[in-house]
């Protein structure tokens, strides 16, 4: 058979090598072979070498006969190329790798089987060296020899038995079946050349035929790698009709779900045209078309929005509806007022929830969600209690401004508000808000503009009275896009947010029924115009009692439920929770307290989770097992001897209450006064004002004059890393000075707070709840408070606290300095 009768030559070693190009040589090669007598075969088997060099192959395999393309690009291949092709041994053996995403594979990662190749060309490029090679004989790994640099083994070739006679005829109609079959691949698949017809029909030993169409299968590795695995000829025309079989199968169902896209294309082509010929027939005739449809649906909304928008809402709508009627839908201003349109459609502009005015119900939904914060409590039943009475008119809703240490309930406890009123509950989150846009929401004007986050709240909750938490309005920023502290002054305001206009929405809208609660960790930093416009009310931290009930109804249950357990497999001893409060937490929440609890289940569970079946106690010699040695003492004055120069402060942080330890100390120097740890400039003021008054009345203390010259005091607060400011420790920095003046140290479980004046007066600070709790936490037993904080003191502190403290008050300095230092 003549080469050109079927195909042109062309250079095998161009780049964008196809199909065709191989059949070329494979074809000829197999001419060749069937030229030549079987003894020639034998001889040329007998000359090939028992050991041999082993090149892997990523995701193809290499068939006797047939002429195949390499790109080599891997070191140990390309050295193995270099080393071992020469003029005299031309012979490598090709094998698939197992896994193609080895980068360098050992023998465990190669299969058994392969073929032994002649390598006709080599071309060196920059980025890989370019092989043609021809399988020769099919070979079997006996013994492997090396793995580095490349793989070399002893192999053994082999070789196609002869057919028997008998077999002949199920050999000849495998064939035909099987050429049968690849036409029929070949009018199926485009990347199958009409020319492969012809080579397999002139193939005529059955053997290279299946290789050759096994070569050219779009199959997996495994199972091209089967077909070369299988000697008998038999049996692998019987894997190869199996395999032709499924991807004739395979290559008609792509064909149909092909034919049934296009025809959908067809189809959608033909319905759009058809479209367009209705919509201008539809037009002669005056009929509606969709976008009609959809202008008739928006303006029935409107219709029944008639009697319920405002009036401004009303002139806007109308004017916007107007405007979309003139817009083309293909316009993206008719996207915009459309979106617009929906807005107004879906505000809540008359949809309100019922309040539940049962006082004793809302009552018993608060104390069961939270317990202690009366002053809360007590509000709302005001509120209430108002809106029972006032039969006519609407009732103000209250603007509250809870205040208090992260972990007291400030946020959980809106959530409780609005279930005990049976109001819908919507939250923003204002930390770190810095756009006024987030809250007057952005004109229309701009791309992708939306209304602000408190409308967007209402119109998600559907009501125009929802309970609406403002979360961490303390930590509100501004920049050059607006200051949101600003916008929200209207929002907080009562007697502006009745009509409240929102940027995108340029419509009023009552946000008067909405119960606003803001939360916060401290006042300090919100706009005083913004803190005038809410009621304040501090929730301070809270007592150990109080944490230990917290426990007992909330924390516990809510822990044995998330985690899967129930009453009868675990149980909380009293004594345990007491310690758990005490000695591994320190803090005015309870947040690492629930933590705590939630860390023990978790530790429980385990123990259910490895076979335990007895139900967990959890006594103190449980929580010693699961969390180790305590992190605290029972008192924070016992891990601290106190000294001459030394005295313990009381100080107010957005966390709670806190003690600080101040240290004085004196050296030989020119009478300077330095002050470490990161003080503020009201501290520093307050250590001036100290040593002031103790100048000035040195006759009072017994203490000489000469006693300051040619001294230096240094006043050190710890926790230098820690800012600190605030008037509250002038009477501690007195205290501490005097102490190292007269060489004597103070009382020990003494705590102090309050401002010192020049002239010796104690005037009254803020923080007076949260302070006494960091002292009892402390371990503390008396508590020095200035005069006129009294009222704080028996109004705030809970009777369980202010029995186990002794309380001094003090007037001026000699007061403090009498039961600080007994002198």
């Amino acid at each position: 058979m003549q080469m050109k009768k079927f195909f042109n030559q062309k250079d095998l070693l161009k780049l964008d090598e196809s199909i065709v190009d191989n059949l070329i040589e494979t074809l000829e090669a197999i001419e060749d072979s069937d030229s030549k007598k079987d003894h020639e075969d034998d001889n040329i088997k007998e000359e090939l070498p028992t050991e041999i060099c082993l090149l892997p192959l990523r995701d193809s395999l290499i068939y006797p006969t047939l002429i195949a393309p390499l790109s080599v690009a891997r070191e140990s291949s390309v050295q193995l190329i270099t080393e071992n092709i020469t003029n005299e041994n031309k012979l490598i053996g090709v094998i698939a790798q197992k896994d193609p995403y080895k980068d360098t594979p050992s023998f465990d990662n190669i299969y058994q089987v392969g073929c032994i190749a002649n390598v006709r060309t080599t071309v060196k490029m920059p980025d890989a060296t370019r092989l043609i090679v021809q399988g020769i004989s099919r070979f079997k790994i006996i013994e492997p020899i090396q793995e580095k640099p490349y793989l070399r083994a002893k192999v053994e070739f082999l070789s196609d038995p002869d057919v028997p006679e008998s077999k002949l005829e199920q050999i000849e109609a495998f064939k035909r079946t099987i050429i049968a079959l690849f036409e029929q691949a070949i009018k199926l698949s485009p990347n199958l050349p009409e020319e492969l017809r012809g080579l397999a029909i002139n193939v005529e030993e059955a053997g290279v035929m299946a290789d050759l169409i096994a070569a050219h299968l779009s199959v997996g590795v495994q199972q091209k790698q089967n077909i070369l695995e299988t000697l008998d000829v038999g049996k692998r025309l019987r894997l190869l009709l199996e395999m032709l079989s499924r991807e004739v199968r395979i290559l008609e169902l792509s064909s149909k779900v092909s034919n049934e896209v296009n025809a959908e294309i067809s189809k959608s082509q033909r319905e759009y045209y058809l479209r367009e010929q209705l919509k201008a027939i539809q037009k002669e005739l005056g009929e509606v078309d969709d976008r009609s449809e959809e202008i008739s649906e928006i303006k029935e909304k409107l219709d029944k929005l008639e009697k319920i928008l405002p009036k401004d809402a009303k002139k806007e709508a109308s004017r916007e509806f107007s405007r979309l009627k003139r817009i083309s839908p293909s316009s993206p201003e008719y996207s915009v007022a459309r979106t617009y349109l929906d807005w107004i459609i879906s505000m809540p502009w008359n949809k309100f929830t019922e309040d539940n005015l049962d006082l004793n119900h809302v009552l018993e939904v608060l104390n069961d969600e939270h317990y202690g914060l009366e002053k809360v409590k007590e509000r709302i039943t005001e509120f209430l209690a108002v809106r029972i009475v006032k039969k006519e008119g609407e009732v103000r809703q209250p603007i509250l401004c809870l205040v208090g240490p992260p972990g007291v309930g400030k946020t959980s406890l809106g959530q409780s508000i609005a279930n005990a009123m049976g109001r819908k509950f919507g939250r923003v989150s204002l930390g770190g808000m810095r756009d006024e846009a987030e809250i007057r929401g952005h004109r229309r004007t701009y791309v992708g503009a939306m209304p602000g986050q408190i409308i967007q709240n209402i119109r998600r909750l559907e009501s125009n009275n929802p309970v609406i938490v403002l979360d961490e309005l303390d930590k509100l920023g501004n920049d050059f896009r607006g200051d949101p502290s600003s916008a929200l002054l209207e929002v907080l305001d009562p007697q502006q947010n009745k009509n409240f206009r929102d940027h995108y929405m340029d419509v009023p809208f009552d946000l008067s029924k909405v119960f606003f609660i803001a939360t916060a960790n401290r006042l300090d930093t919100i706009p005083s115009a913004l803190r005038d416009r809410m009621e304040v009310i501090e929730l301070s931290g809270y007592t150990q009692e109080e944490k230990l009930q917290i426990s007992l109804t909330h924390l516990v249950p809510k822990q044995i439920k998330e985690h899967g357990l129930t009453d009868k497999q675990i149980a909380f001893e009293e004594s345990a929770l007491k310690k758990l409060i005490r000695f591994y937490t320190r803090e005015a929440g309870v947040r690492n307290l629930d933590r705590e609890i939630a860390t023990v289940t978790r530790k429980s569970v385990k123990l259910f989770a490895i076979g335990r079946k007895a139900k967990v106690k959890v006594n103190e010699k449980f929580l010693l097992e699961k969390l180790g040695s305590p992190r605290y003492t029972s008192s924070l004055l016992d891990e601290r001897s106190l000294k001459a120069g030394m005295a313990v402060g009381l100080a107010w942080t957005p966390v709670g209450g806190d003690v600080l330890f101040i240290e004085a100390s004196a050296s030989k120097g020119n009478k300077s006064l330095l002050v470490t740890g990161q003080l503020g400039d009201v501290m520093k003021e307050s250590v001036h004002a100290a040593l002031s008054y103790i100048k000035s009345n040195t006759r009072s203390f017994k203490i000489s004059e000469s006693m300051f010259d040619k001294k230096d005091i240094h006043i050190h607060v710890p926790e230098g890393a820690v800012p600190k400011d605030g008037p509250s420790a002038g009477v501690t920095m007195l205290t501490a000075i005097l102490s190292l003046l007269k060489n004597k140290a103070p009382k020990p479980y003494v705590a102090m707070t309050g401002e010192i004046t020049l002239k010796g007066e104690v005037l009254p600070v803020g923080g007076i709840k949260e302070k006494v709790l960091a002292a009892y936490r402390a371990g503390a037993k008396t508590v020095i408070l200035p005069f006129q904080n009294k009222k704080d003191y028996i109004e705030d502190v809970p009777k369980d606290i202010s029995e186990k403290l002794k309380v001094v008050y003090a007037k001026n300095g000699k007061d403090v300095i009498k039961h600080a230092l007994d002198v």
